[in-house]
C-alpha cells in the first residue's frame, strides 16, 4: 500500500488544491483531491489484469471547480432535492437556494464540492487513509447549526473503497451526505453502461412528481420496470412505457432499502460482462439513488478530452430520502445539537 501526493495546481481564488493517490498490492489506484473531496480517478484491473478508470471525471481542476454533474462530489449539507427549497425545523422555516427549479438540489450552487478540506492521512499495513475535513458555518447554503464535517476514503488491501461520515451540529440541523461518483465499469471512456447489469436489495422505490420530488408513498418494485432484485441488464426496460422511468427520463429513483438499518450491508450490485469488472455496494443508510446520467451532456475538461452523454454510467448515491426533511414519514434526516452523525459506504471491486 502505497500513497502519492502531487499539486493539482490553483482554484480562482488562487488556493493550492492537490491530488492523493492511494495504491494497494492488487494494483487498484484510487485518486481524490482535497478541492471538494471529490474522487477523481479509481483504477481497477478487469479479469485479464487490463486496468481501466472506472469513474467519469474532469482532466483538471478548472473541470472539478465548474463540475456540473457532480462527478466524484461529496454532497452536502444536504443531497438530493428539497420541496420549495424549504424545511420547518423546531417550528421555524429555513428557506433555501432554489437551484433546480423551484426546488433545492444537493445544498445548492454551492455545495460541499465546490469548498477546500484540511487532509491528514493515516496509514496501516492493509488500509490506507485520507480524511477530509471543514467547518460548514451556521447558515452556510441556509441551513442552521455550525456543522464540524468529515468524509474519510480508506482503500484496503481486498479492494474495497471506503467511505465514512461523521458530523456534529452546535444547533438542531438536518444532514443528508452522500458521493455522487459515476461508474462504468467497462472504462469511463467506453460510452453506454446500459448493457451494464444491476441488483438492489429493495422491494420498494419512492415515485416523484414531474419535478422528481417524492410524493410521498412507497411503491412496490413487483411487477414493473423498477424491480432489480435480480441480476437484470439496466438498458432492458429503461424505454418502457412506465410514467416513473417518463417523468426522469431512465432510472433516477430512490430505492426504499431491504436493511436492518443497524449494520452496512450489502444493497447493490453492478456487473460488466465485458470486462468481468464487478462492484458492490454496502451501507448503512436507507436510501439510495439510483441514476443513469440521463441528464448528462458533453462537458469541458473532461478526461481524456471524453464525450460524455446521456447513459454513459450509473450513480449509487447512498442517502436518506429525498425531501425526507420534509415528509414525516420517510426516515428522519434530523440531527440534534451534539450528536454525532456516523455513516458508512463501501464500493468493494472485483474481477472474473
Amino acid at each position: 500500500m502505497k500513497i502519492n501526493q502531487k499539486s493539482f495546481g490553483k482554484t480562482q481564488s488562487v488556493e493550492e488544491a492537490y491530488l492523493y493517490t492511494i495504491t494497494n498490492q492488487n494494483g487498484m489506484e484510487v485518486t481524490f483531491t482535497n478541492y471538494g473531496a471529490c474522487i477523481v480517478n479509481i483504477i481497477v484491473p478487469d479479469a485479464k489484469g487490463n486496468k481501466a478508470d472506472v469513474v467519469l471525471g474532469f482532466e483538471n481542476l478548472a473541470g472539478y471547480e465548474e463540475n456540473g454533474p457532480g462527478f466524484g462530489s461529496f454532497i452536502g449539507r444536504y443531497a438530493n432535492r428539497i420541496n420549495d427549497g424549504k424545511f420547518e425545523l423546531n417550528g421555524k422555516t429555513y428557506d433555501l437556494e432554489k437551484n433546480d427549479g423551484e426546488n433545492t438540489l444537493h445544498g445548492g450552487s454551492k455545495g460541499y464540492n465546490k469548498f477546500l478540506y484540511e487532509t491528514e492521512i493515516f496509514e496501516d499495513e492493509d488500509i490506507t487513509s485520507i480524511e477530509f475535513s471543514r467547518l460548514s458555518p451556521h447558515m452556510e447554503q441556509g441551513f442552521p447549526g455550525n456543522l464540524d464535517i468529515t468524509v474519510t476514503y480508506s482503500l484496503t488491501e481486498t479492494n474495497e473503497l471506503m467511505i465514512e461520515y461523521h458530523a456534529v451540529s452546535d444547533r438542531d440541523t438536518i444532514i443528508n451526505l452522500t458521493n455522487h461518483s459515476y461508474f462504468n465499469l467497462s472504462g469511463h471512456n467506453s460510452g453506454s453502461v446500459l448493457d451494464h447489469k444491476v441488483s438492489v436489495k429493495a422491494n420498494y422505490f419512492t415515485p416523484t412528481r414531474a419535478d422528481l420530488i417524492p410524493t410521498g408513498e412507497l411503491a412496490s418494485v413487483d411487477g414493473t420496470p423498477m424491480d432489480f432484485r435480480t441480476l437484470k441488464r439496466i438498458g432492458e426496460d429503461i424505454a418502457s412505457d412506465y410514467e416513473p422511468l417518463r417523468i426522469a427520463g431512465g432510472y433516477d429513483h430512490n430505492y426504499v432499502l431491504d436493511v436492518s438499518g443497524n449494520d452496512v450491508e450489502k444493497v447493490a450490485e453492478l456487473v460488466d460482462d465485458q470486462s468481468g469488472r464487478r462492484m458492490e455496494v454496502f451501507t448503512d443508510l436507507p436510501g439510495m439513488q439510483v441514476y443513469t446520467s440521463n441528464m448528462l451532456t458533453p462537458v469541458k475538461n473532461s478526461k481524456d478530452g471524453t464525450v460524455y452523454k446521456k447513459g454513459a454510467a450509473i450513480c449509487f448515491e447512498t442517502q436518506f430520502f429525498p425531501n425526507s426533511c420534509n415528509t414525516e414519514s420517510f426516515p428522519s434526516s434530523t440531527l440534534k445539537a451534539g450528536q454525532e452523525f456516523e455513516s458508512v459506504t463501501i464500493y468493494r471491486f472485483s474481477a472474473k
